[in-house]
């Protein structure tokens, strides 16, 4: 991260930073904290946000649990603090750099380059190998994780729950198109122009077959096309990446999506799809709620297929333990209580968010969920937008504003990704 970056947040006074406390002095060494791996009595200082006040009293109910129950007379003392718009990170960050940092705190991946470059956070890589619940979360997760951390090997980033995207669809717009549930990326777009129909004979299109993003965010739903002809991210000007971005064109060119779609965000796309105007749209189980309110039984979903490749996106929330924390072995058993523990099992229920633990996926609870089953099906080839500097500017700005302009046809598909391509890696 920038060092200009850096300075201005280490120029500004934060509560926050005023007030974390760790588990010892707050003059640390900047030196490695050695940690025997001997478990004694402590207390661990533990940060973490809340969407809600109910999802906060649930992780107190978690940590007074694990006080309970740990049999190493380990107390966890949980504090929660806003995420104020992703302040949150910053915040901690001075915290950190004043010396205040906690032990443990819940975590954004998008963060992780600017601390493990200041040598903040704990390389968790020793306590997962021993760890005896290590096979219980998929390798993908792992890489992913060790791909924020900028390395093939360290991780400093402990897996906690996902949101993987995946295909909403209306089972009665399937019947009609006579459609069945595509199994692979070819399937998919012609599930795509066969449920584009118009329904009342007046010649006008009256259903599309896929609700598409083009406003912020819909870089999302966009990297399955992507991926679905063998391209990626890695270098958005291949061939294979380049036909998947003409695969994305075409389909608003052809009229298989709405004609806002250059500008719809997510509202639009929820509201479209839950009028009947689309067939499909990508997006997770937050929304699944409110989908079987509105609709009942008439939404279903499937794991984005694969094509020559395959890959959906995931949002996620994680934990760290910071390198000042004097008692990492301890903080390690609360970081794994809540990876594949109790803790595990209590949260996910209780939010709606997907578990990375396969023991804790094949509860009822998850099996009995289609729009879970879905979530977990794609774990395997789950990804995220590489954390780049410019990767902030390139989601907000770059990408709607460059994929815009190939949808209406100002540039062209190969131009749209050389664009891509140099804005997030310049």
């Amino acid at each position: 991260m920038k060092k200009k970056w850096i300075a201005v947040l280490l120029a500004a006074t934060m509560a926050f930073g005023a007030t974390a406390c760790s588990s010892g002095n707050e003059e640390k060494d900047s030196s490695k904290k050695a940690d025997s791996g001997e478990i004694e009595p402590c207390t661990i200082n533990f940060k973490y946000w809340a969407d809600n006040t109910e999802y906060s009293q649930l992780m107190q109910e978690i940590i007074e649990k694990f006080n309970k129950e740990n049999g190493k007379g380990i107390e966890v003392v949980g504090e929660e603090v806003p995420w104020d718009g992703g302040a949150y990170s910053e915040n901690l960050f001075n915290a950190c750099m004043g010396g205040g940092s906690p032990d443990v705190a819940t975590w954004k991946l998008t963060s992780t380059p600017l601390f493990v470059n200041n040598d903040l956070l704990t390389d968790l890589t020793p306590y997962i190998d021993k760890w005896e619940d290590k096979d219980d979360i998929p390798e993908n997760i792992y890489n992913i994780m060790k791909e924020a951390g900028g390395s093939e090997e360290e991780m400093y980033v402990m897996p906690w729950n996902v949101q993987v995207l995946y295909v909403y669809y209306r089972p009665s717009i399937f019947e009609k198109a006579g459609v069945e549930v595509p199994k692979t990326y070819d399937e998919f777009l012609e599930a795509i122009k066969k449920c584009t129909m118009d329904t009342d004979g007046d010649g006008e299109t009256d259903v599309y077959g896929f609700g598409m993003r083009g406003a912020k965010g819909g870089q999302e739903p966009w990297g399955s096309f992507i991926y679905g002809e063998g391209g990626d991210f890695e270098d958005l000007t291949s061939k294979e990446s380049v036909k998947g971005m003409q695969d994305f064109i075409d389909l608003y060119e052809n009229g298989y999506v709405p004609p806002t779609a250059v500008s719809d965000g997510f509202q639009e796309t929820v509201a479209n799809f839950q009028s009947g105007l689309t067939a499909m749209f990508i997006h997770h189980t937050g929304s699944s709620a409110d989908m079987e309110e509105v609709l009942g039984d008439d939404v279903a979903a499937f794991p984005f297929p694969a094509g020559k490749g395959q890959w959906t996106s995931m949002g996620d929330t994680e934990t760290v333990i910071f390198e000042s924390c004097e008692n990492k072995a301890a903080a390690f058993e609360w970081v794994s209580y809540l990876a594949t523990g109790e803790g595990q099992k209590m949260w996910c229920e209780g939010t709606g968010q997907v578990p990375v633990s396969q023991t804790v996926q094949e509860g009822e609870y998850f099996q009995n969920n289609k729009f879970m089953k879905a979530s977990i099906e794609g774990m395997d080839y789950a990804g995220i937008i590489p954390i780049k500097d410019t990767t902030t500017e390139w989601i907000s700005t770059v990408w709607p504003s460059t994929v815009g302009q190939a949808l209406t046809g100002e540039i062209s598909a190969k131009e749209c990704m050389e664009i891509l391509q140099e804005e997030l890696y310049k």
